[in-house]
């Protein structure tokens, strides 16, 4: 197996209608192929906007089987391109039971697995338990043909246990799939701590784990009710020493190319030896919902 794979993340606004952000998805798998992405993502819910800004029982409508036609659409891109490709739905599993669900298709195009999302929000505007069933499966690694990745998924960046147990698994990136963005009145006084928050997150489980991590949001401002979400962009690629190897603006849709280097990981490693010095045997009080 090479040293060196290439990671692509997409990074677009999406409309009402779920056609054409399938067409957009699947000119920019090429796109990114073309730029030399081996494993390319796109964000969360890519299929429309996100919906979630409000608690509406037509919504449930948006789901659709998983696997099914749109992720049929996927993995013919990448058979296509002959790239992996990460993608994101909401996924009717059943009549009354929904998940905000990531799926894997490996370059030859067969379908892989799917990860369902664990830690579903429940925020002004981000009203995700109203939608989704938390998921069931665990943390996912998948053995795609240019390496391991962990498919994460938005909310899950907050949580250091989920990333930890991912690349326990072998996970030599993370992908965190992402709708995330500001509340237009809370930006001036909140906006710039907000981002900085996450991103630091992410990157600190890059530093924790010795793993890549990608980042695929958003942009745009998209209404469903008040002022909406403005999407804030700024997808990125961490190394595992936490430094940022490429950063996307905060409205323009644009696709990031970064080639990610498993002698590089290794090294951080030997001189980082995290996973050497953990204390399993101490660790018992995470299962606990507080240590009282």
């Amino acid at each position: 197996m090479s040293d060196t794979f290439t990671i692509g993340l997409v990074q677009m606004s999406c409309n009402a209608d779920r056609e054409t952000n399938l067409r957009k998805a699947e000119a920019a798998i090429g796109d990114a192929a073309k730029a030399g992405a081996q494993i390319v993502c796109l964000p969360e819910l890519f299929t429309g906007p996100y919906f979630c800004q409000t608690e509406d029982y037509n919504l449930f409508d948006l789901a659709e089987p998983v696997p099914g036609p749109s992720t049929d659409r996927l993995g013919a891109a990448a058979k296509l391109h002959g790239v992996v490709v990460i993608g994101s739905f909401f996924e009717k599993r059943m009549p009354g039971v929904y998940h905000n669900t990531s799926t894997v298709h490996d370059a030859d195009g067969s379908f892989l697995g799917i990860y369902r999302k664990m830690h579903i929000p429940d925020d002004p505007l981000f009203l995700e338990k109203y939608y989704f069933t938390p998921g069931d499966l665990g943390w996912k690694v998948f053995a795609t043909k240019y390496a391991k990745v962990g498919t994460l998924v938005c909310w899950d960046q907050w949580y250091p246990e989920a990333a930890r147990l991912t690349a326990l698994q072998g996970a030599e990136v993370i992908f965190y799939p992402t709708a995330i963005g500001w509340h237009p009145k809370e930006k001036a006084e909140y906006g710039e701590a907000q981002h900085s928050a996450w991103e630091t997150s992410m990157r600190a489980h890059a530093i924790a784990n010795g793993v890549y991590v990608g980042a695929v949001n958003r942009v745009g401002h998209e209404v469903l009710v008040n002022e909406g979400i403005e999407f804030w962009g700024q997808s990125f690629v961490s190394d595992p020493f936490g430094r940022m190897l490429q950063v996307g603006g905060v409205a323009k849709e644009e696709i990031l190319t970064v080639t990610c280097s498993r002698k590089g990981m290794e090294e951080i490693r030997r001189n980082w030896p995290f996973f050497r010095d953990r204390r399993i045997d101490f660790y018992s009080g995470l299962t606990k919902r507080v240590a009282d």
